[in-house]
Parts: C-alpha cells; structure tokens; sequence
C-alpha cells in the first residue's frame, strides 16, 4: 500500500528587523532577564555585574556584524585557536547567504 506524506517546513521566515524593533526587542529580553533574576533574589551587584556580561556580549556581536565573519578577528576577540575561527567564519557566512537567498514575506 503506498502512502503519501505532506511535510511542512516548520522554520519561519522572518523580514529583517528594523533598529527599533531589535532595540525595542534586547530592552525585552533584559528586562525579563533582571527581573527574573530579582525573583531568585539575587543582590543588585550581582545582577548588575550580569547585565554588564550582556553588554559585553552585544558589543562583541555588533563588532563581528560590522566586520563580517573575519577569522583572524574572531580568533582574537574570542581567543580562538585558527582552525575553530575558520569553521566559525564559514559557517557565519553560509547563514548569511542563506538568510539573503531567502525571499522576504
């Protein structure tokens, strides 16, 4: 008996965000993550010293976004060995020509 099967691409597809929603999006997700960290009732440096650990993390992200996937740059700043920043770097780079390829709803 042969049997047909319908599979549905789960992924959804996504217009870019403008600056204001990616601003309006991060002011989100930090304010949930402090505020779930004022629940587990962790003391104000502690959450202020986490919070610091994010915006570090964001200015690494807007950094390597501006340069593009560099391995030499990715090595650097996130103490890669070459070989691993390579593989980053090609890997950032296919998503990126795949999120390009992909037309916008």
């Amino acid at each position: 008996m042969a049997a047909l099967a319908v599979v549905r691409d789960l992924r959804e597809h996504w217009a870019p965000a403008s600056a204001e929603e990616l601003e309006r999006f991060e002011n989100d997700v930090l304010s949930g993550f402090v505020l779930a960290r004022a629940s587990a009732g962790l003391a104000d440096g502690t959450i202020r010293g986490d919070v610091g650990h994010l915006d570090q993390i964001r200015s690494w992200l807007e950094e390597a976004m501006a340069k593009g996937p560099d391995p030499l740059h990715l090595a650097e700043v996130f103490g890669l060995d070459e070989k691993t920043a390579m593989r980053y770097a090609d890997s950032a780079l296919a998503l990126l020509q795949q999120a390009a390829e992909q037309p916008s709803q």
